[in-house]
């Protein structure tokens, strides 16, 4: 087979693979023996690896630390040149992959030479970089490292990126660097050159097995720059699936470079790349669009997570507590771990010990003196999915055999007591697709046996379990249950959010070691070379705390299953706005408009109130109310509308007879909005006196002014107003110039919350799905989604032009009304955009849903009215 058999993780973590030789390799019982083995030998910066190209032959791994001298010798009998042997002369080596079996490596602890007879280069040649290579392992690592780096310095300035390895020879190269590729535990250094199509990475060794990699940019769909051993170094850039790179993992020099490189794909013309806001994901889920598995991979990925990276690889949280039960029942709150807290915070007692230990330190303090999440950790759970990985990290040899992952109910109970065990999950546990292949023993390794003379196989399941894939199955079904998602946001806060560090992690016992947390260590600020390499050591073996995401608490999960609209709104996507009537009545711009049956209601800036039948397509009413623009208008019987005045009043018309039935002076400045509760028969307005007044007595002639019921103030503006019910209560709504949002208990009359939500004036606001969390829109252009929960936005959107209206349907349906006429539709359980049309010439003023006519009517600065049917998408 011509496939080889030597691979980067036979080296050890971040060792450097330089370049290979065709050669012949003996020692002195082989010589006599006449059974040299031809070969090739790999020059890496700690070692010398001999691959044989007899399979069944294992590979010979020579430490440089442990070689006393490396010479050239004169040609032994194997070899017919006269000067190319090296002879190499070790303490003791290693042999690797004998019969081509995975296993732990076999250290041979005696004194042995080794002759090496090169097929075409020469001796001398090869003599110099080994010794220079030797030489360097005699140093401190720091040393070592730095030694390292400057020949690969040297390298790099020699090396000449080959065009002909382009698609296109011609091709204009607009940038070029020096780049590493990382895989877990491996990093294969090269040269990136980036064109106006194409990023192309070439490494420096032929280990890659091709001689350069080709990413279409076309092809790119997501990039993401990532923090990589604590330095801002990283890029991960994903394309699409049929790309002959799929995903690649690169870093930089340095953080200019790696900026550069993400400037340069994000502007190029070519590159299409699918943004997902963090918002928007977090609503999605939140409304269950999105399930916990995929929400938690998202997080993991905006916070630096890896699968490319085991100092920074996704983490999950332990959901199941009872691994003794023979039936796994997610009805039962006791089935479940506390989410609240982190692991070393579950067993009262033990956190007890953990701080009081804590208290009797200096600072910097740590409450935890292991991560949740190490290289380490990681390979524990996937030994034996990835043994080759867990070889590489502790230097050819598996943990001790009772120290393994052997079941299931063991490891959680240790997480749960020992005093340096706080290890949270893998996405592995919850992945279906792969079944829990990393629970079974595939490779038919031979990890040894424990104590009690049982060998090391598969993972020992919960009784409730008859499979990895079952057990796999059952953990996905109880990390998508209704307990979890109701208190997943909670777990969030610890690891990803606001109590992750400050007074918040201290309260939650959330504590690490202040090496884990980013930004506690610049390691660019430190010129000591053994200072900085005990802190990369450190970093890479201890585990680092995840980007933090949020600084306020985390939303929680509305509902585990959205409930179907009750409306014939079945599902937005497939319904489409068709005009089935345009109204122009008013002499200057509408400015409000209901729909009453058959009725169409409007108000305008010409002070007139209009009355049109949708039926008979003609005007039934029109009245002058006032010398003064009407702002707003409202149905607070079946035939009395309410109207809003600039002139400081309210007019109650009776449509049915074409009269006036009172005006009364309802603020000190504009009537600007209006709202009627049909069900408490309360009249709700707002003024640019900034005050929100609400009437009783509404359309009982000349009782409105005594029936005042309560009055909110405010600083600025009143220029939105809604409400809401919760069981028996009800709370007041309303929005500000100042774009404050303000909620009003109208039994206490206390104001329960404001939140500063917009930096401009505030034109709308509406509920949106549950009734938690509202949408507003500002003259700034902005859409925002606040969950009233925590009190803070959970959504934002740029709107391409100011909106000036909004109406939401009840369910999922959100309309907005645009300053160019533009009316947008929003699904806002998805949190999509589903259609657009260019209703009006000029801003819309109102949009009002009549949900038993199944129409929208829009009312309009250009004078017009249109009534809009929801037709079904076939």
């Amino acid at each position: 087979m011509d496939k080889s058999r030597f691979s980067m993780l036979l080296l050890e973590p971040g060792e450097i693979y330089f370049e290979d030789y065709s050669c012949t390799m003996s020692d002195k019982e082989s010589l006599v023996e006449g059974k040299a083995r031809q070969g090739r030998l790999k020059l890496c910066s700690k070692s010398l690896v001999f691959e044989p190209r007899d399979w069944a032959c294992p590979l010979i791994k020579l430490h440089f630390k442990d070689c006393t001298t490396i010479s050239v010798v004169k040609p032994r009998s194997f070899c017919q040149s006269s000067s190319q042997v090296i002879k190499v002369k070790t303490k003791q080596y290693a042999e690797m992959l004998e019969e081509n079996i995975l296993a732990p490596y076999k250290f041979i602890y005696q004194e042995r030479e080794f002759y090496v007879c090169f097929d075409f280069a020469s001796a001398e040649e090869c003599l110099g970089p080994m010794q220079q290579l030797q030489r360097a392992s005699t140093l401190h690592a720091p040393e070592h490292n730095s030694m390292v780096a400057t020949i690969l310095y040297s390298r790099y300035k020699r090396m000449v990126f080959d065009r002909v390895m382009m698609d296109d020879f011609t091709e204009e190269i607009v940038c070029e660097l020096q780049a590493e590729k990382i895989s877990p535990l491996v990093r294969h250094q090269g040269k990136l050159a980036l064109t106006h199509t194409t990023l192309y990475f070439q490494p420096f060794s032929n280990v890659e097995g091709s001689s350069i990699l080709k990413l279409k940019l076309s092809q790119l769909r997501r990039i993401y720059k990532r923090r990589f051993l604590l330095r801002q170094v990283g890029l991960e850039i994903y394309s699409t699936e049929e790309s002959t790179v799929p995903h690649i993992y690169l870093t930089f020099q340095c953080e200019e470079d790696r900026d550069k490189t993400y400037r340069i794909l994000e502007e190029s013309p070519n590159v299409q790349l699918q943004k997902v806001h963090a918002e928007e994901m977090t609503l999605q889920w939140q409304n269950g669009v999105v399930s916990n598995y995929d929400y938690l991979i998202y997080l993991n990925c905006l916070a630096d997570r890896s699968k490319n990276d085991l100092t920074q690889y996704p983490v999950f949280p332990w959901v199941v507590a009872d691994y003794t039960s023979d039936k796994l029942d997610l009805s039962n709150t006791d089935t479940f771990r506390d989410l609240s807290k982190p692991m070393g915070a579950l067993n009262p007692d033990r956190l007890e010990k953990l701080k009081e230990r804590y208290h009797e330190m200096n600072d910097i303090k740590f409450l935890y003196g292991s991560h949740y999440s190490a290289p380490g950790l990681v390979l524990f759970y996937l030994v034996r999915k990835y043994p080759q990985y867990l070889l590489c990290l502790l230097n050819g040899r598996f943990d001790h055999p009772d120290r393994m992952f052997n079941s299931i109910k063991d490891v959680y109970n240790n997480c749960l007591k020992n005093m340096s065990d706080f290890k949270e999950l893998v996405p592995e546990f919850y992945d279906t697709e792969t079944k829990g292949d990393f629970l079974v023993n595939k490779y038919e390794i031979n990890f040894g046996e424990r104590h009690d003379g049982t060998k090391v196989n598969n993972v020992a399941l919960p009784p409730w379990a008859n499979s990895p894939e079952d057990f796999v199955l059952k953990l996905r079904e109880a990390l998508e249950s209704e307990y979890v998602s109701r208190h997943l946001h909670l777990w969030i806060d610890l690891i990803f959010g606001y109590k992750q560090r400050g007074e918040e992690a201290v309260k939650a016992n959330n504590v690490f070691h202040h090496v884990c947390y980013e930004g506690s260590v610049d390691l660019e600020l430190i010129s000591d070379m053994n200072d900085r390499h005990a802190l990369e050591v450190q970093i890479m073996e201890f585990g680092q705390v995840p980007k933090q995401l949020f600084t306020k608490p985390h939303v929680r999960k509305i509902a585990h299953h959205i409930p179907r609209p009750t409306s014939n709104l079945e599902d937005p996507l497939l319904y489409k706005l068709e005009c089935i009537d345009t109204i122009c009545l008013h002499k200057d711009a509408v400015t409000c408009v209901l729909r009453q049956g058959d009725k169409i209601i409007s108000v305008g800036k010409d002070g007139m109130l209009k009355v049109y039948d949708a039926e008979q397509r003609k005007q039934i009413r029109s009245i002058i109310l006032c010398d003064t623009p009407l702002s707003s208008c409202v149905m607070v019987d079946e035939n009395i509308v309410a109207a809003g005045s600039w002139g400081n009043e309210i007019h109650l018309y009776d449509v049915e007879y074409g009269k006036i039935v009172e005006s009364f002076r309802a603020h000190d400045d504009s009537v600007s909005c209006l709202l009627w509760l049909q069900k408490e028969r309360l009249l709700i307005s707002g003024g640019w006196d900034g005050v929100v007044r609400v009437w009783g007595n509404v359309g009982r002639t000349g009782q409105a002014l005594r029936g005042l019921k309560a009055e909110f103030d405010h600083d600025g503006n009143i220029t939105a107003v809604n409400y809401r019910r919760r069981r028996h209560e009800i709370d007041v709504i309303t929005g500000t110039s100042d774009g404050e949002v303000f909620f009003w208990d109208f039994t206490t009359r206390d104001l329960m919350n404001k939140v500063c939500v917009h930096s401009s004036p505030l034109c709308g606001v509406g509920f949106v799905l549950s009734g938690d969390r509202v949408a507003t829109i500002s003259e700034d252009g902005n859409m925002i989604v606040t969950d009233l929960s925590v009190l803070h936005s959970v959504y934002q959107k740029q709107l391409l032009e100011p909106a000036a209206s909004l109406c939401w349907d009840g369910h999922s349906l959100l309309w907005l009304g645009g300053s160019k006429g533009t009316l947008l539709q929003w699904n806002m359980v998805t949190v999509t955009q589903v259609g657009q049309e260019d209703a009006h010439k000029d801003l819309i003023h109102s949009i009002y849903f009549d949900e038993a006519s199944n129409t929208l009517v829009t009312a309009s600065k250009d004078k017009s009215m249109k009534i809009w049917k929801l037709v079904h998408k076939s």
